[in-house]
């Protein structure tokens, strides 16, 4: 990556060495000296509520994506470095450690964000180079000294304070920045099976019986044979009705499956910091026994 690539890097999203989405490139900390990209800074955790800081070394880039030569886990579990401003060569130093990288492979300056190289191009880029401070070695007698100077920038900040040069502080706070996010929590499925059942219905049903009739004959009516007496026989076909089951199948249902979206309230809980403001006279100072500045310890009054 060069620093003309700076405004795609800022559009793009990055992945991990194996495809996995992680999260929007938010920043971009460019080299002090030359100007060129050397860290990244990546949304992650819920919401992308984190910044997580990655060397653009091995990095590529593919469209809209960037391409990082390391996994999501590995990335997640970065140290934690402030990304809102220069990074020390104590926070370079332990970053380059954790993605096993040589901290002194072509690392002469430190590296400072570019939050409007987009806007800027390449111009800004060049400025942001300029701007720039450079960066001692890495050894603890400097680190040492660099942490004296910033103590004593702050002593004096606050003496100003104190003073009335700059009499306003800015005071912070966390607030949630809730959202929701969809998951899958099931399957509803139709599934058709038989069941047996046994029915009773009552047929009514006809059969034909043999009764016996007797008619008694006179010489002049009804029936008159030859007078013959011996033996005959009379067939007589006798019927009845028997049930006779048969059975079909026909559709009497259709069943089919409807998905609604209920709408409900769920509660989110979570502890959020702020910052409080106190005022603090000179009289309850010197009660309290502390120096100008409301720390205890030996420094000079006025």
């Amino acid at each position: 990556m060069t620093t003309f690539d700076v405004n795609a890097i800022l559009s793009s999203t990055a992945y991990s060495s194996d495809g996995d989405k992680i999260g929007k490139v938010e920043q971009v900390f460019l080299d002090d000296n030359s100007g060129e990209p050397t860290f990244l800074t990546v949304n992650t955790g819920l919401f992308g509520a984190k910044e997580n800081f990655v060397p653009v070394k091995g990095a590529r880039q593919d469209g809209d994506r960037v391409v990082l030569p390391y996994t999501k886990d590995v990335i997640k579990d970065a140290p934690k470095v402030d990304a809102d401003q220069h990074l020390s060569p104590a926070e370079e130093e332990e970053l380059y450690r954790y993605y096993e990288l040589n901290y002194d492979d072509g690392r002469t300056a430190g590296t400072d964000r570019d939050r409007n190289a987009a806007a800027a191009g390449t111009a800004g880029v060049a400025g942001a180079a300029a701007a720039g401070h450079d960066r001692r070695d890495g050894d603890v007698a400097d680190r040492d000294a660099v942490a004296a100077d910033r103590d004593r920038a702050a002593v004096d900040q606050d003496r100003a304070a104190v003073a009335g040069e700059d009499a306003s502080v800015v005071r912070h706070e966390e607030r949630l920045n809730v959202g929701t996010q969809e998951r899958e929590v099931g399957h509803a499925r139709l599934r058709k099976y038989v069941v047996t059942d046994h029915e009773t219905v009552d047929v009514p049903v006809e059969r034909e019986e043999v009764t016996v009739e007797r008619t008694p004959l006179n010489g002049t009516e009804g029936r008159v044979d030859n007078g013959v007496i011996g033996e005959e026989e009379v067939d007589v076909t006798l019927h009845e009705e028997h049930p006779v089951v048969e059975k079909e199948a026909v559709a009497v249902e259709e069943v089919g499956l409807n998905k609604q979206t209920v709408r409900e309230t769920q509660h989110v809980e979570a502890d959020v910091k702020k910052e409080q403001v106190d005022v603090e006279t000179d009289v309850d100072r010197n009660a309290a026994g502390r120096d100008d500045l409301g720390r205890d310890g030996d420094l000079p009054r006025r």
